[in-house]
Parts: C-alpha cells; sequence; structure tokens
C-alpha cells in the first residue's frame, strides 16, 4: 500500500507574549489506508479526525510547541491512545500551554525517524522559529514539513519569546537547503513552495 498525503486547514488563534491572533492552521496526516502520522495537532480533534477517517494515528509528530500546533494534542492522544512527539527544547512553550502536569510521550531527536504506511519520516531539528521546532522529511514523497521553520517566502516569524531571526536562516540554510531542490514544503501556514524556490528568495 502506497503512503500518501492528506490535507485541510482549520481555524483558530496563536497566543504568546500577551497577543492573541487569528490564524489558519494546515492539518499534515501522512500514512496509507490502515495507519498514519499526524503532524500537528491545532485547534479541532474533530477536523483532524475527519482527514485521518477509520486509520490508526500512530503518533502525533508537533513541529514545535505554539499553542496553535500544540493545543489540541493532549484530546487527540484521550480520543485515539496515539502517542505525543515532540522535542525536548520547547518544554517552555509546552508548558505555558499545558503546564508542567501534562506531558508529552516521546521525545523528538535530530536524525531519529518515524516509520509509516511504508515510508519513512526523518527528523531535522532546525531551532530558530522554536527552540526544539522540527521539520520532518519523507524522501519517499518527495516532502518536507517545515511547520513554522520555512514558508513560501522565506523564514518563519522570530521577534517573539524563544525565538533567534539568525539561528532559524542557519537552520535552514543547513538542514533544508541540504534537500533536494524539488522537494514540495508542506508548511504549517499557508499554500506550498518548494526548496529550490526558497533556496532562490534567501541567497
Amino acid at each position: 500500500m502506497t503512503a500518501r498525503v492528506d490535507h485541510a486547514v482549520v481555524a483558530g488563534t496563536f497566543s504568546l507574549d500577551g497577543q492573541t491572533y487569528d490564524v489558519d492552521n494546515n492539518i499534515w496526516v501522512v500514512g496509507d489506508d490502515n495507519d498514519c502520522v499526524v503532524i500537528d495537532a491545532p485547534h479541532d480533534v474533530d477536523a483532524i479526525l475527519a482527514v485521518v477517517g477509520g486509520r490508526k494515528i500512530v503518533a502525533i509528530v508537533c513541529t514545535h510547541a505554539h499553542d496553535d500546533h500544540v493545543r489540541v494534542a493532549p484530546a487527540l492522544r484521550e480520543r485515539t491512545g496515539a502517542p505525543i512527539f515532540l522535542h525536548p527544547d520547547d518544554r517552555p512553550l509546552w508548558e505555558l500551554t499545558h503546564g508542567k502536569d501534562e506531558v508529552w510521550d516521546a521525545d523528538l531527536a535530530d536524525g531519529a525517524e518515524i516509520a509509516v504506511g511504508g515510508t519513512t519520516l526523518t527528523v531535522l531539528h532546525t531551532p530558530g522559529h522554536a527552540p526544539g521546532a522540527v521539520c520532518l522529511y519523507a524522501p519517499e514523497l518527495g516532502s518536507v514539513f517545515t511547520g513554522d521553520t520555512l514558508f513560501q517566502g522565506g523564514p518563519g516569524a522570530t521577534g517573539r519569546s524563544y525565538s533567534d531571526a539568525g539561528l532559524i536562516v542557519d537552520s535552514i540554510k543547513a538542514k533544508l537547503f541540504a534537500l533536494p531542490g524539488e522537494t514540495v514544503v508542506h508548511t504549517g501556514h499557508g499554500d506550498d513552495t518548494t526548496i529550490a524556490a526558497e533556496q532562490e528568495r534567501l541567497a
């Protein structure tokens, strides 16, 4: 059975540093007809489960711990039994949303691999937008899921708590621009792009 990428968009809010914004988040689900991985858990459990269908979720993988990406992760875990994966460097951001008593299940690490539906997601630690930000590279699908590290048009936002403008550019150049230029970039918000297109913009 061939792995595929399924997608939906869900609306909600993002709050940090005393400010709240309306945002639309992408929901990405990778897998075959039986098993899948959910990338980020924004806003609405039912919207995520509509993309999943009747499949088993083998992991809820958080690209970073801003509240619009992890807010419903514990509720999704409760509904499905799927473990939550997060890079431990994002603990401070996770605790802003969920406190210290609600924890994730497994730590992500640079180079780790998550197998699902006959394909593999490789974890790329790309700090800058957040200390524990990661991207997930699926070479068999010609895709990378970048969360808020890289968008169509350039790097993700910095200037808020726990972010670093120089570091995000270094992460993108070292980890993402090493991927094939034709790799499709599936972002946390907005439209897809490619590695080659963003290399031209950030050159």
